[in-house]
């Protein structure tokens, strides 16, 4: 250890390097196994988490019923004949067989309401009554805090090595993030103060800029954790200054070495996901440690300011370049399954969900938005059973039935 500080280069805050000789150095940095960099095992297995997985499972229905609510929303009347599923579902990619369509929605009575047309004597679908509730709140919690979602987009963007990001990434990413379908308009162009759209200069592809940073924003969410965790439960200082909250997996074997490695590397400085690094020598072992560091941070940032605290790992991807990540993410990540978790439930394994640990419990968000709890909507929707349902409607037919007789029994004493 004590050879391992001699060698080390020391760093040297004044050597300034220019962004051209910058980035590249950060890209070979960043794409080297990070065994030789960190005190944390590169491997490691993975163990998986049910109460994530679980959650995952939920959302793999929500993802095909709000595609059946697009395409119901999208025809005249938000009715469609019941033939035609099969044939508009090929159409969109939907990834069903013959028949499959109507039998999905036949598993959702409090999404999907099947009925016969009173003229063509057909059978047509439409949204429940609880589910263009579902939407319209989510509309409208989502409005109602474009305000924040115009901060969570200043802080991505100074978060960059630029100062800014493709248009398209954000467009991807829209639902992660909290922003309205019209983004481009409602955040970015009613905002001049704060934003400027600007074309490629090599390409056709749009970038969102930011006008000037203000270091208020500077604040990263992990920050906020520390102070909480010194002030709430006493912990040293120089314990908590730069550490992350590490929570294990049920079932994560932690050995007395991975212990101490871990303790080493929560001692570690780092620089902020929103620091200008191009005043350093980042050739030194020093700094290969702080990079990585770095590089969780960043990515613990970019989960902070979703709206659900959890985005897909391919995703993220599409930050990797501006924001300086390591290339291959999957591994780096589960080197800190104490912070992170990545579920492969939820899309047949072919997306990988990253969560925040620390922002769940039980399966819940522990803090909660209205934009999240009108998804959570949803979701309960979904999982309701069909049997309540059936009652449901039985209890309605009943109710009119008992309002049709008090009607006749007015009329009959009336004459």
């Amino acid at each position: 250890m004590k050879s391992l500080l001699r060698n080390a280069t020391t760093l040297n805050p004044n050597t300034k390097l220019t962004t051209t000789k910058l980035l590249p150095l950060i890209h070979q940095t960043l794409t080297k196994p990070f065994s030789q960099s960190t005190t944390i095992p590169t491997k490691q297995d993975r163990v998986r988490d049910h109460a994530y997985d679980n959650y995952m499972e939920v959302e793999k229905k929500i993802r095909k019923v709000v595609k059946f609510h697009s395409l119901i929303l999208s025809q005249p009347q938000h009715t469609i004949p019941i033939s035609l599923l099969d044939t508009l579902a090929r159409r969109l990619g939907l990834g069903f067989k013959q028949h499959e369509p109507g039998a999905f929605l036949l598993k959702f009575p409090h999404v999907f309401e099947v009925y016969e047309h009173p003229v063509q004597r057909i059978l047509y679908c439409r949204l429940t009554r609880k589910a263009l509730d579902q939407i319209r709140d989510e509309q409208e919690a989502v409005v109602a805090q474009i305000p924040d979602a115009v901060t969570r987009l200043r802080k991505l963007i100074m978060m960059s090595n630029t100062g800014r990001i493709r248009l398209e990434h954000f467009r991807i990413a829209r639902s992660e993030f909290g922003l309205p379908e019209d983004f481009e308009y409602s955040v970015i162009l009613k905002h001049p103060e704060f934003f400027k759209l600007i074309d490629g200069e090599e390409t056709r592809d749009k970038y969102i800029e930011i006008v000037g940073r203000e270091e208020s924003l500077s604040r990263c969410a992990i920050e906020r954790v520390r102070e909480f965790e010194y002030r709430t439960k006493g912990i040293d200082a120089e314990d908590v200054r730069f550490s992350f909250l590490v929570n294990f997996p049920p079932g994560f074997k932690i050995s007395k070495y991975f212990r101490i490695a871990v303790w080493k590397w929560q001692r570690l400085p780092y620089w902020s996901p929103y620091e200008d690094i191009s005043g350093y020598d980042l050739r030194s072992l020093e700094a290969q440690k702080r990079l990585e560091k770095r590089a969780v941070a960043c990515i613990h940032e970019l989960l902070s300011l979703t709206v659900e605290k959890k985005i897909t790992l391919e995703r993220i991807a599409h930050f990797r370049n501006v924001m300086c990540l390591p290339k291959r993410l999957k591994e780096f990540l589960l080197q800190h399954q104490g912070i992170f978790y990545i579920s492969t439930r939820g899309n047949y394994g072919k997306l990988h969900t990253v969560f925040l640990r620390e922002a769940y419990k039980r399966g819940e968000l522990v803090e909660p938005n209205e934009v999240y709890l009108a998804r959570r909507k949803l979701a309960e929707l979904v999982m309701m059973s069909p049997r309540k349902a059936k009652v449901d409607g039985e209890l309605v037919r009943y109710r009119n039935r008992f309002d049709d007789d008090d009607e006749d029994e007015d009329e009959d004493d009336s004459e």
